[in-house]
């Protein structure tokens, strides 16, 4: 069974943020993902959980595998014509350690951060 997104009334569309990154880090793995907040989808994500990562990673948890996670995405956002994102943090989360390893990884690579 296929759910539909939520649709939004247009007034709140109209103020949303179109892409936005959002971040996960477990004690094992570092996960990122770009949603469209309009339709509600994910727009491209990547994960030190992928195969083809794990074997080029020495640790899937430390600050090289979460700025390799967000030169990845910036490659895959990059080849779906996104050219910008904004920035959503949790409240736990800083702009330190491997937080600011994606962040910076994904501005070095051209994507625009609003």
């Amino acid at each position: 069974m296929v759910i539909p997104p939520p649709v939004r009334p247009p007034r709140l569309t109209q103020y949303l943020k179109p892409y936005v990154l959002k971040m996960h880090f477990t004690n094992k793995y570092v996960s990122a993902q770009v949603i469209h907040t309009p339709t509600a989808t994910v727009a491209s994500s990547a994960s030190s959980q992928e195969k083809a990562l794990r074997s080029s990673l020495e640790t899937t948890r430390d600050v090289a595998a979460a700025a390799k996670i967000g030169k990845l995405l910036a490659e895959r956002l990059s080849l779906k014509d996104i050219p910008a994102v904004s920035v959503h943090l949790k409240r736990e989360q800083r702009y330190h350690g491997k937080v600011k390893a994606v962040i910076d990884s994904l501005r070095e690579a051209g994507v625009r951060l609003l």
